[in-house]
């Protein structure tokens, strides 16, 4: 005979997934289980009926691909309607086709495997950006796009030998420097018009060793900053150590994934620390006096930064050199 329990289970309806496969003018929607296909365009007037008809269907969670700047729309205007929302990595999404056999890629292709990946993987709804934070990503966007073309002239610099070319280059690096300049100075005008962003600058740049610009950069790509414990803040700015083993093999661990972004700042902050005679000097020191590589010994130092940037945030306090959180001890990668 049936339990009541067993019976509620089977009584309980699917739960419903859409996956949506964001495009610069057009959205391709499937809604699984029922698989329904639909196609809108990729502005307000048409997501409000989408919306609706996500509502009416009684899907539980959207999950879609981060695509720049063109799913942020849509995903605000879901979170906001309270539909749960998950954007995901489209390297995962890619690989979970391959998995399940869909080589084939086209839009339509995309949006089922998008609400398999949700069915299967059950992925966290992510919280939009705030205004001021979507605001800090940008202008640090831009800046870094900047820094990267002003090294990549510099190198052109080095290979050329006419002088018409070298001054144009010569001119361009100028012109790129002068742009980074102005960029920083509004990414930091943004910072202090903000009052929770302004408190966490000021616990960062407390910190011996981070600098106003790293600090902009943890707060744009490093939202989570305060509100994850050390073993999640480590693994999102990719210096969690990661297991390498298989049998009876014992693997070296290494740092992989997270945000590349916030893992060079840190890894400049590192290298600025190993020289100093504070607890994160001290840390890299005694790492390499046991007889770890200094690479090792930076990362290290780098997971310290982020956990004690994380821990300080979360209790709303400045650095101070006595405190409990400069005695962690770093588990080696």
């Amino acid at each position: 005979m049936m339990s009541r329990m067993q019976e509620q289970i089977m009584n309980e309806p699917p739960s419903v997934y859409a996956g949506i496969d964001v495009g610069k003018s057009q959205l391709d929607v499937f809604i699984h289980p029922s698989g329904i296909r639909l196609q809108a365009q990729n502005n307000r007037s048409s997501m409000l009926r989408l919306l609706r008809t996500l509502t009416g269907h009684g899907v539980d969670l959207v999950v879609m691909e981060a695509t720049g700047k063109y799913h942020c729309r849509l995903h605000a205007m879901l979170h906001e309607a309270g539909v749960a929302t998950a954007v995901i990595n489209p390297f995962r999404s890619r690989q979970f086709a391959d998995s399940i056999g869909k080589l084939a890629k086209t839009d339509t292709i995309d949006a089922e495997t998008l609400a398999l990946f949700g069915e299967r993987m059950n992925p966290a709804p992510t919280t939009p950006p705030t205004p001021h934070t979507k605001l800090l990503h940008d202008l640090h966007t831009a800046r870094r796009q900047v820094s990267n073309e002003v090294a990549d002239l510099k190198r052109q610099l080095q290979t050329t030998d006419n002088p018409m070319a070298s001054r144009q280059i010569e001119a361009r690096i100028r012109l790129g420097q002068e742009h980074k300049k102005i960029l920083e100075k509004e990414l930091l005008t943004v910072i202090q018009s903000n009052a929770e962003l302004k408190m966490k600058y000021d616990i960062l740049i407390s910190i011996p060793g981070i600098g106003k610009i790293t600090a902009a950069i943890m707060l744009a790509d490093l939202s989570e900053l305060g509100c994850a414990n050390a073993r999640q803040i480590s693994a999102l700015s990719g210096v969690a150590p990661m297991n390498w083993d298989s049998g009876k093999r014992n693997g070296k661990r290494m740092i992989r994934g997270g945000r590349r972004c916030v893992r060079n700042a840190l890894y400049m902050c590192a290298v600025a620390c190993s020289r100093r005679s504070d607890c994160f000097g001290n840390t890299y020191r005694n790492l390499v006096q046991r007889g770890k590589p200094p690479k090792i010994a930076l990362t290290a130092v780098m997971r310290k930064l982020v956990i004690v940037a994380n821990t300080l945030i979360s209790e709303g306090r400045l650095w101070q050199d006595t405190a409990p959180s400069s005695s962690y001890k770093p588990r080696l990668a």
